[in-house]
């Protein structure tokens, strides 16, 4: 990197210091820090929906994956989530909104202790919680993999850099610093991004190189099921991936529930979905061709580092770095919104009672500490990993294997055709899901990642529906709750962040 470079990357950081100083302008109370009590517009939620779910993971291990296997990389991971995607739009989008509209829910696992109990809502919120930061840590370990390949900084400064900026703008500026850098990092991964597919482009031979490279690459490349992907894992990565990206993964229902209505979150994630199918063939291409411009190297994590060097000039590759940091901070800064609320509106009050009488000012001051708490946690477990396999192992083995167990309860609790499923089913899919992945991960050898990736989540999904028919728990307050998210309040009988039993 040369001076230019570092002026581009130097140039972002006081831009997203400026968008967290800004943000905290449009910030009063927690209902502004944590949904922008709904005056999101649909496509900047929409936008931020789709690259919330984006790290400098992707430039990492998924790189690696796309030289070693080729196009399999888009079936198993873009491919899924947009369909996934495509499946919530019509089933959980509108619902999510509609818990924040008429019930004033700042955060997703709000409704549950009203939906199944309190020990219920107890339960998801520590695991998912532990879960977050695991997952996180991951984030910050594959940025500073990426900082250290190219300006040779060490990963403890790597990760203390984008740690203490994430820290500062997403304190000031809740959500909607959130869904501001997600705007920013849209802008800059479409400059660095399509500067990068014409520079491969161009290396090879121009436009015609888009299908004349499969000739070159090995055939493999070309195949959908390629490396460790089979069918299977493609199919459990669907189930797993539309209950994730539909709310599962709690960062993304905010951006449905910080929609001004239902129908305009379903537009949201219609716009996320699209993007999901078509934008990640533009980052793929140039990772799957890259071993006709930089061959046999021995780390394919350094593909796309090596990729930038060879190809783009002073500038851009500041710009891609930049593309870089904001992936990761912007998941992050989403991650550490949603479980601030988590902490802030579900667990602390159980916990400490006195919680809930904080004033407004308290309330907010006690979310922007818990956020600055959450991003220290991850970045500490961060700096005690050993980078080599930790990205891959929290990915796969991990996030996508426990996020079903964890989402399940949250997700069909929405849906009218489980009104009757109570808290009885909700904990035990919840612990049947997890007891089968902590045997497949620690108990079981030689467990393929589909069965690793997918006995999980059926293992829950078969208990809730199985368990909620052998012993149903219905009760009128379950019932209304459900019923009430079937469609949008009227302009009068909208309470927007009004108090409300259900977030209490």
């Amino acid at each position: 990197m040369n001076t230019l470079d570092w002026a581009v990357l130097g140039g972002y950081f006081f831009v997203m210091v400026g968008i967290g100083l800004w943000s905290k302008t449009r910030v009063h109370n927690v209902a502004d820090f944590f949904t922008a009590r709904g005056r999101i517009p649909w496509w900047l939620s929409g936008i931020s929906h789709h690259m919330s779910g984006y790290s400098a993971i992707m430039f990492v291990t998924f790189a690696a994956v796309a030289y070693d296997y080729g196009i399999t990389v888009y079936f198993w991971w873009p491919l899924t989530i947009g369909i996934g995607v495509g499946i919530g739009a019509f089933v959980f989008a509108a619902r999510w909104n509609r818990l924040r509209a008429k019930h004033g829910v700042d955060s997703p696992l709000a409704y549950l202790a009203v939906r199944y109990n309190l020990p219920t809502q107890q339960l998801l919120a520590y695991s998912g919680a532990l879960l977050k930061v695991v997952d996180i840590a991951a984030k910050w370990v594959a940025i500073a993999v990426l900082l250290q390949g190219f300006a040779d900084i060490p990963l403890v400064w790597g990760i203390t850099l984008t740690g203490v900026c994430t820290m500062f703008y997403m304190a000031f500026g809740g959500l909607w610093a959130d869904v501001l850098t997600d705007f920013g990092q849209f802008v800059i991964q479409a400059v660095a991004g399509i500067a990068m597919l014409v520079a491969v482009m161009a290396h090879l031979g121009g436009v015609s190189s888009l299908w004349t490279m499969w000739d070159e690459l090995p055939a493999s490349h070309s195949d959908p099921v390629n490396g460790t992907v089979t069918s299977g894992l493609i199919m459990a990565f669907l189930l797993v991936k539309t209950f994730e990206y539909n709310g599962g993964m709690w960062n993304l229902a905010q951006r449905y529930m910080a929609s001004p209505s239902g129908s305009r979150a379903r537009k949201s994630a219609l716009l996320s979905s699209a993007l999901w199918l078509l934008w990640p063939l533009v980052l793929f291409i140039p990772m799957i061709a890259a071993p006709l411009i930089v061959p046999d190297i021995g780390n394919a994590e350094r593909s796309y580092i090596m990729l930038a060097q060879e190809l783009l000039p002073s500038g851009l590759i500041g710009l891609l770095l930049a593309g870089f940091f904001s992936h990761t901070m912007a998941m992050v800064a989403s991650d550490s919104n949603v479980i601030t609320a988590v902490i802030t509106r579900d667990l602390a009050p159980v916990l400490v009672p006195k919680v809930r009488r904080f004033t407004e000012r308290q309330k907010l001051l006690f979310a922007r500490i818990t956020t600055v708490a959450f991003v220290a946690v991850s970045m500490s477990i961060a700096l005690s990993a050993d980078p080599n396999g930790f990205i891959m192992t929290v990915v796969v083995s991990v996030v996508a294997a426990t996020m079903g167990p964890i989402s399940i309860p949250l997700m069909l609790g929405l849906l009218p055709w489980f009104r009757r499923t109570g808290p009885t089913a909700a904990m035990v899919s919840w612990a049947g899901g997890l007891a089968v992945w902590a045997w497949l991960y620690w108990g079981a050898e030689g467990t393929s990642e589909t069965v690793t990736v997918g006995a999980p989540v059926l293992t829950s999904l078969v208990l809730y529906v199985g368990v909620g028919l052998l012993k149903p728990e219905g009760s009128p307050a379950r019932a209304a709750l459900v019923e009430s998210l079937s469609s949008d309040p009227s302009e009068e009988g909208s309470r927007d962040s009004a108090p409300d039993p259900v977030s209490r």
